[in-house]
């Protein structure tokens, strides 16, 4: 059982910073592909950005509306995955909910565990 807490959303002006942080529970962090999702009104869960630890090895994945733009970092010793979103746009408004699943990063939403979610504003 994994269980995920994200943090760090708040209204942030056009051209703006913010760094999500999500904390997982569990021993096993590092075996988990982690992904950030996000979900504005009216629209489905898309897939923002996920990361993979195997092997010594790091596997990042991005959607290409945040390719540039936004950060995906993790900390197996602290079990922390991290989110930096620079460059923010309206369009980035969300909800942005951390997930975990075994096996790779997928960029469609079948993850086994999710937070509850932050959310991020971006004013014009």
């Amino acid at each position: 059982q994994v269980q995920l807490v994200e943090s760090g959303g708040g209204l942030v002006q056009t051209g703006g910073s913010l760094r999500l942080s999500c904390a997982a529970s569990g021993r096993t962090f590092s075996a988990y592909a982690m992904g950030w999702f996000r979900q504005a009104p009216g629209k489905e869960r898309e897939f923002v950005a996920g990361i993979r630890w195997s092997g010594g090895s790091t596997y990042y994945s991005y959607a290409d509306s945040v390719k540039g733009r936004f950060t995906i970092s993790r900390d197996n010793a602290k079990n922390m995955v991290y989110l930096q979103m620079n460059s923010l746009k309206p369009e980035d408004t969300a909800i942005y909910y951390c997930a975990a699943k075994e096996g790779g990063v997928r960029k469609t939403p079948e993850y086994d565990y999710w937070g509850l979610g932050t959310q991020v504003t971006v004013s014009s």
